[in-house]
């Protein structure tokens, strides 16, 4: 069954129900034996890489001088410490959405956490710069992260990467995020309701994406999230 399809899909919490009625006793494999997909699946992650980051070089200039504008005193990439594959972290790059002490300022915010699970996300995140609100509103601010897939850091599409004080919460079932590299997109991101599905929703849907990814899902994916671009649904 594939749920990446177009047309009519299963709610999320269908689609868990299912995945986890499926799965039920047994671990995800992940995809260490599928080869001839995992060596697609690099070869595009390189070439799309490759045509986004010098075809919109200009934009990438454009995002810099506009942060800088709006806050000159902090850096234009944002950089932190992320999941990866098998556990592995590595340095992920953004374009800085936030005040420069967002990070600090963090734990004050906590009990206004709008997520379930160890995620922290609110609406309207205060630390949230006013060139930062467009660049989240367009996901323009994930567009370094092509550089993380060219590394091999990250894939066009897999699990969003999570901090590692996020993984040290994880039980043995959420742990299971880890088998394939984080993605800059990923079931949970083309969902018009993903700011209303929980934590545990979000891993069914990523060890979904694992049990089930194809050469065919992955391009349905990215497709899907052109479209949530160009919508500006990001947040």
């Amino acid at each position: 069954m594939d749920f990446a399809a177009g047309g009519a899909v299963p709610s999320c919490k269908a689609e868990g129900a299912l995945y986890k009625k499926e799965v039920a006793g047994k671990t995800v494999a992940g995809i260490e034996g599928r080869h001839g997909y995992r060596l697609a699946k690099r070869c595009f992650d390189i070439a799309f890489s490759l045509i986004v980051l010098v075809a919109f070089c200009w934009l990438f200039a454009i995002i810099a001088v506009l942060i800088k504008v709006d806050d000159p005193k902090g850096p234009v990439f944002f950089r932190q410490e992320r999941v990866g594959k098998g556990g592995r972290t590595f340095r992920m790059y953004k374009f800085r959405s936030m005040c420069v002490d967002a990070e600090d300022r963090l734990e004050g915010l906590r009990e206004l956490n709008e997520k379930t699970g160890p995620v922290f996300k609110m609406r309207d995140d205060p630390r949230v710069t006013r060139v930062g609100k467009w660049l989240r509103k367009l996901s323009l601010d994930e567009l370094p992260q092509f550089v993380n897939v060219l590394r091999s850091d990250m894939s066009i599409v897999g699990p969003r990467p999570a901090l590692p004080a996020e993984v040290a919460t994880y039980d043995d079932y959420q742990r299971q995020r880890l088998l394939v590299k984080p993605g800059l997109t990923c079931y949970w991101q083309t969902r018009r309701n993903r700011d209303s599905i929980t934590f545990d929703e979000w891993v069914d849907l990523d060890l979904l994406y694992i049990e089930k990814c194809s050469v065919w899902s992955d391009l349905k994916l990215i497709v899907q999230t052109v479209g949530v671009v160009l919508t500006a649904q990001g947040n």
